[in-house]
């Protein structure tokens, strides 16, 4: 099937309906998707933008707690990649709509709570989103940035997401890092992210996606700095991998708590990715960071373990709620957050016989 999950678009498919050697897996999914390469995609069903060109993979789980098993994988636009290293929290909205589209699951009654093992992390997440005879409803009144109309809403809670790729809230050890004479925070809360100051760059930071993907020089720079800050991670060489994503931050404009643009890892979203956002907005709060000067931050007790957080992005913004540990020295337990999904087509996509055969 292929599904709208939060503001990203994917192809999404059983398990058991996939070769079980990796290797053959993933040349197929290479043909599926036509990431051989071509930044077009024309010669399959990517869609040309990092944002359209994600891949889900669902089984029943084998993990006590919970339903489903997610793996996420992105095709990397012009290159003949892919990679499994990163989550997608986006293409995660709608994981639970698909388990039960396509008979994985089944449910009954006017809402649906469903427990989802992310593969990619080890990280654990529950969706919850109304349904009507067993099915998924995808009208509603609910709204998010980087997405035309209104649809059902799909509440998504996270529990334990640091560390998700590297191990650690703080992957390099500290809260705040130097590469190349830019200042930075190295955070792993659902997504690796290297949060920047978009000043220290010669940039306002409210420059379109697009003046941003145009600027060479920039792109150099943030190039040069990820695969440095990838390796102060422990994610090794990430020449050839979507992580860490590269977050430019500046004061907010619209009333939020930070402004930012984002790279994934070498293009500018034209929004902000779920956990990228939650890792953002971790950084946000923290007084050592590099980026907390920016922040504005609501008003709120000493004793409030909950912190509301928006975080703005080239199409709108986007909201996050972290839980503190009450005592704790920076603890978080977990982020909610609203997403919206969509059913596109289902159907089946052809791959060339000599590919199953390991041609």
């Amino acid at each position: 099937m292929q599904m709208r999950g939060g503001s990203s678009k994917g192809v999404y498919f059983l398990a058991s309906d996939l070769p079980a050697d990796i290797m053959t897996r993933n040349n197929v999914l290479k043909w599926v998707m036509g990431a051989y390469g071509d930044p077009r995609q024309i010669d399959g069903l990517g869609g040309a933008d990092p944002l359209t060109s994600k891949i889900a993979i669902i089984d029943a789980s084998s993990h006590d707690g919970c339903d489903i098993d997610y793996t996420f994988i992105q095709a990397l636009v012009g290159q003949d990649d892919l990679d499994e290293t990163p989550n997608c929290g986006n293409l995660l909205s709608a994981v639970g709509a698909f388990a039960l589209e396509s008979g994985l699951l089944k449910r009954d009654g006017d809402t649906a709570h469903i427990d989802v093992f992310m593969t990619n992390s080890g990280n654990r997440c529950r969706l919850s989103f109304p349904i009507s005879d067993g099915l998924p409803l995808y009208d509603g009144d609910a709204r998010i940035d980087g997405v035309f109309g209104t649809s059902a809403p799909v509440m998504c809670h996270y529990a334990n997401l640091a560390g998700s790729a590297s191990g650690s809230l703080w992957p390099t050890g500290s809260k705040r890092d130097d590469f190349l004479g830019f200042s930075a925070t190295c955070v792993d809360n659902g997504m690796p992210v290297v949060a920047l100051r978009a000043t220290e760059f010669g940039i306002s930071g409210h420059e379109t996606p697009d003046a941003l993907n145009a600027n060479g020089d920039l792109k150099q720079k943030l190039e040069a700095v990820r695969l440095l800050a990838g390796d102060a991670m422990g994610l090794g060489d990430v020449a050839g991998k979507a992580v860490p994503k590269m977050c430019l931050v500046s004061a907010p404009v619209n009333g939020g708590t930070i402004h930012t643009r984002t790279f994934i890892p070498k293009i500018c979203h034209k929004a902000i990715g779920v956990l990228g956002a939650v890792s953002a907005a971790t950084a946000a709060i923290h007084p050592d960071s590099a980026i907390y000067d920016f922040a504005t931050l609501p008003q709120s007790d000493e004793n409030d373990n909950q912190k509301a957080l928006t975080i703005e992005h080239p199409s709108g913004v986007f909201d996050v709620t972290l839980t503190l540990a009450s005592g704790s020295d920076f603890d978080i337990l977990g982020a909610g957050l609203l997403r919206t999904a969509r059913l596109l087509a289902r159907g089946e996509v052809f791959v060339p016989k000599s590919v199953w055969k390991g041609a």
